[in-house]
């Protein structure tokens, strides 16, 4: 139930009413008119701009005509308490106390399907992310990224749309080539005593890559070592398939599972990309021409060429890129938008690209591409995750480095856990740096929102053992007869709220609301507990040692909204803490 669009329907429905009798004028769409949260020093639950976006159609000042309309708007619901009027011309509405009992009553009775948008068109979504070279483990830098891409599938998936979350292997080109050898070098250190050539800087240097050497080395496979060449491709397939375990563990530490992994050197080899130059060439997206060079870059030492270009300027990019290399092979970007064309063959109605801070820059030219192969702007969803930093004491935060030179994601978890990692990574939006400090991640206080969250969810679990029931069972009522009070109401309001909540975040892509949500709604219910302390009547256990009906209900449809945000986040709600 969102009550929300609920009147904004109304709403609509008294204009059209009012349009056919000639009492108002109407513009051809009423997508304009908003019913939003009121500020809270108006003591209102619902206010509509409706007034204010009629008003120059109708010749009519906005206040005036919320005036005309407030009128009407109360007279058609007896839900409403009243409706009052302020500046510059907002229309507030509040509704009677039993406007509150029906809907608690009616989100209780279907609690498996409250928030999710009904009316919403389901579409089948592709969501790309993570995507982190196949060549070691994950380290900090996908952590955030990762559970952006992850939460916004659970997003899209509790609005009953379909969604697919898709690695993208890139087992292709000089850094696999660099990476083969570099296990290659630590299975000649264990079994030929060869000191691993550490001055080389095209090697990986990471302790990782001995457990990649040893698992090869007692594998099944009858592998000489004696000689690279002879065993490069056998042995890049051995060490991609070792990384991506890894990568795949990692990822599962974190509760995340990808439905496809996607090769790059498998589209290479069944020539996709020379598929997509066709395509691109047949509709005249591509030329040979030169191009400058790039920002920064020494124009005494960039040597302009003719090359293979795709006009990604025509669609808004600053400059067009190149496709082909110097030496005849294929550019990274074109193996991009060979995976492109792939995804896009596949009838996906969106695909959502999670990229990392660094490959924001990349966002005009593959958006380009997308425009040009399927005719379409809005197809492609480019969401940036941005840089996180690590603090503790107040200071940067330098955890082991064993794993190679950077912070593992697996260091990550086994400090804080998962439950935090996932919550605090998604408590801001994705566009703006993150601090994630260790310190506030282990309290046990309102300063740590994970914390207050799950707490508030054992609070409620504690009554329900206090009382002998399953808070994981459905609660029938015989009598919805009930009368709450102002404080109730507070959380009723909020709760009214979760629809909208779900609703922006999963059409605007932006997850970090459903943590934010869940603490303001923690923050009421600790406050309304502590109320108990002095004000027996605020209690939910009675001086009988019962709970009544319109409490048990009140617990049962805070703890619901708390259980269904939680598994969005893909965090715990522990029963005892």
């Amino acid at each position: 139930m969102n009550i929300f669009e609920l009147y904004k329907d109304k709403i609509n429905k008294i204009l059209l009413d009012m349009s056919k009798n000639g009492k108002i004028i109407l513009p051809d769409e009423l997508d304009g008119i908003n019913t939003e949260i009121p500020p809270a020093k108006f003591n209102s639950d619902i206010s509509t701009n409706v007034a204010m976006f009629l008003s120059k159609i109708n010749k009519i000042s906005p206040a005036d005509l919320a005036e005309i309309l407030a009128k009407v708007i109360k007279k058609s619901d007896n839900l409403i308490e009243n409706v009052s009027v302020v500046n510059p011309g907002f229309i507030n509405i509040k509704f009677k106390p039993i406007f509150w009992t029906n809907f608690i009553k009616e989100i209780t009775q279907k609690s498996k399907t409250f928030g999710i948008n009904d009316k919403e068109k389901k579409k089948n979504y592709l969501i790309e992310f993570v995507s982190a070279n196949p060549t070691g483990p994950l380290h900090v830098g996908h952590c955030r990224g990762a559970i952006l891409g992850d939460v916004i599938a659970n997003v899209l998936l509790f609005n009953n749309h379909k969604v697919t979350r898709e690695y993208y292997v890139n087992d292709y080109g000089n850094q696999i080539i660099n990476f083969t050898k570099s296990v290659y070098f630590r299975i000649r250190e264990i079994i030929f005593k060869e000191p691993f050539p550490s001055d080389n800087e095209d090697l990986y240097p990471g302790d990782y890559l001995i457990d990649f050497a040893k698992n090869i080395i007692n594998s099944n496979e009858k592998i000489d070592f004696k000689n690279f060449e002879n065993i490069s491709e056998k042995l890049t397939a051995l060490s991609i398939n070792e990384a991506l375990m890894l990568i795949k563990k990692n990822l599962n530490s974190l509760g995340i599972n990808h439905d496809n992994f996607v090769s790059e050197k498998k589209l290479i080899l069944n020539q996709e990309v020379e598929k997509v130059i066709d395509y691109l060439k047949k509709n005249k997206f591509v030329y040979k021409g030169k191009i400058k060079a790039p920002a920064g870059e020494n124009n005494d030492n960039w040597v302009e060429r003719e090359q293979l270009l795709f006009k990604s300027t025509d669609f808004g990019d600053d400059k067009d890129r190149s496709l082909q290399k110097s030496d005849g092979a294929w550019t990274y970007f074109a193996s991009d938008v060979a995976y492109h064309k792939n995804k896009l063959d596949r009838k996906f109605d969106y695909l959502i690209n999670i990229l990392g801070a660094d490959h924001a820059g990349y966002i005009k030219r593959i958006s380009s591409s997308v425009e040009a192969l399927s005719n379409s702007k809005e197809k492609l969803i480019c969401k940036v995750s941005q840089l996180v930093k690590l603090i503790k004491d107040k200071k940067p935060f330098k955890m082991s480095k064993r794993k190679g030179d950077y912070i593992t994601l697996d260091d990550l978890i086994n400090e804080v856990g998962k439950d935090a990692t996932r919550f605090i990574m998604l408590s801001r939006s994705s566009d703006v740096e993150l601090d994630f400090d260790f310190d506030s991640v282990v309290e046990k206080s309102k300063d740590n929102p994970l914390y207050y969250v799950q707490y508030c969810y054992a609070r409620i679990s504690s009554v329900f053992r206090h009382i002998k029931k399953d808070l994981n069972s459905d609660i029938k009522i015989d009598k919805y007869d009930f009368n709450y009070s102002d404080d109730e109401i507070n959380i009723l309001k909020k709760l009214s709220e979760w629809p909208k909540c779900i609703d922006v975040s999963s059409s605007k892509l932006e997850p970090h609301r459903i943590p934010t949500y869940l603490y303001e709604l923690a923050s009421l219910f600790h406050s309304y507990w502590n109320l108990g302390k002095e004000n027996p009547d605020k209690r939910f256990i009675n001086d009988k040692n019962k709970i009544t009906d319109d409490k048990l209900i009140f617990l049962k449809a805070i703890s619901n909204t708390i259980k269904s945000g939680m598994n969005i986040i893909g965090a715990s709600t522990p029963e005892k803490m």
